[in-house]
């Protein structure tokens, strides 16, 4: 049995791990409400995006943009995956790490290539390890990013599939169920997934003004651009529901081990008194 002195250092450095994560615990908890409601703000605004573009994608024009032309037998897909920037936050990145390796390896076996853009350090230093062409890269967003610091990233991916070097884009990114729930999910990105919006199926067309091609230019790439922003706000929830919900299982944990790390201690003290007193006993026996 370990020491007295031993032990009470072991419980020390437990208390003040669990000071961290009670710390941590706090902090993903003051900040989750921000996050979900800068969440829920933007939710509506990509709900209508996506009506409207499977409106389009069903109008009966002469003229298709490229984002709306499936292409058959592809030869190379593109991924943009969202994560996190910085860790402790359970296994939410690991989940989408996984579920991602699986749909890379189904299309390496198909003979067809693969390349991603990383947003977030987490992703970023994941594909790094992975045999797979990583185009560009964007880290340290913060807890309420912007616009702007995707625009670079999203035009590597919408460029390479406007160019034929990449065939389908697809967005991963963790989802926002609750506080207990984040969900790993894929969403086509290009060409334009099918609606199933009911309304979509008529047979109707639109009059653009000045033209179609320009019309459809801006508004294709403003709805990549926030399918992207909405996956980069919902893994920002998630990362702080995770966050929070791991550190509080760390919290318990330790106060789990530190009340069985007292009771060690215990024992060992009543020993080492019972074998002073048996030494003294001894002692005066033999005098």
């Amino acid at each position: 049995m370990a020491g007295g002195r031993e032990i009470k250092t072991k419980i020390k450095s437990v208390q003040n791990t669990r000071k961290v994560t009670r710390a941590l615990e706090m902090v993903s908890a003051s900040k989750i409400r921000k996050a979900q409601d800068r969440m829920k703000t933007s939710r509506p605004y990509a709900r209508v995006m996506r009506q409207v573009i499977g409106h389009l994608a069903q109008a009966s024009s002469d003229y298709q943009h490229p984002y709306m032309v499936e292409r058959a037998e592809p030869k190379r897909v593109g991924y943009v995956v969202v994560s996190s920037d910085r860790g402790l936050a359970g296994g939410l990145n690991n989940n989408l790490f996984r579920r991602l390796l699986v749909e890379i390896r189904n299309w390496q076996s198909r003979g067809v290539e693969v390349d991603v853009v990383t947003i977030g350090q987490k992703a970023t230093a994941f594909f790094r390890r992975i045999k797979v062409d990583m185009l560009a890269t964007v880290t340290h967003l913060g807890d309420a990013p912007k616009l702007e610091q995707l625009v670079g990233v999203i035009k590597v991916m919408s460029a390479a599939y406007t160019d034929g070097r990449v065939d389908r884009v697809f967005l991963a990114y963790n989802d926002f169920v609750n506080t207990m729930t984040q969900r790993a999910t894929f969403d086509q990105l290009l060409p334009l997934p099918p609606t199933d919006d009911q309304v979509a199926k008529h047979d109707w067309d639109y009059l653009y003004e000045p033209d179609a091609p320009t019309v459809l230019e801006h508004v294709l790439q403003r709805y990549i651009e926030v399918l992207v922003y909405q996956a980069v706000l919902e893994n920002v929830a998630s990362e702080h529901a995770a966050r929070m919900v791991a550190m509080k299982a760390a919290s318990d944990n330790a106060s789990k081990l530190i009340g069985t790390l007292q009771l060690v201690y215990n024992k060992a003290r009543q020993a080492a008194i019972t074998q002073e007193i048996s030494e003294i006993v001894g002692g005066a026996a033999a005098v």
